[in-house]
């Protein structure tokens, strides 16, 4: 009988096979999004020096205390605003985007969209 690989192999798999293309550098950093089971977070990552320039999350207080559920659609678009807005307050506006193995659909497409629209290009 074939066993089939676990879902978090697959993704941990495709995120390494997407790290290989491309990282973050100064003028262009990267954001990262991972997604657990209740909630998301977002960090914009200068890979040449290893740093985290901006990160956000739906753990926070600020972000959770506007937010009914911290695992749909909606709550991904609002920490989407969030993490485009304080990107812009460091003066950060181009971004390479790591979805970070995970489908380009759902959750993790609304985050990429709000952050378009707050002034993140990507």
């Amino acid at each position: 009988m074939i066993s089939k690989e676990s879902r978090t192999e697959v993704r941990q798999k495709k995120h390494r096979r997407i790290r290989n293309r491309f990282s973050g550098t100064a003028e262009r950093p990267r954001l990262a999004v991972f997604r657990s089971n209740n909630h998301m977070y977002a960090q914009i990552i200068d890979d040449t020096v290893g740093n985290t320039l901006v990160s956000a999350s739906t753990l926070q207080k600020d972000v959770k205390a506007e937010l009914t559920k911290t695992n749909n659609v909606e709550a991904a678009a609002h920490l989407g605003t969030v993490i485009a807005k304080r990107a812009l307050e460091k003066g950060i506006t181009t971004v390479v985007f790591d979805r970070g193995g995970f489908i380009y659909q759902g959750k993790i497409k609304a985050l990429a969209d709000a952050a378009r629209e707050a002034g993140l290009e990507f």
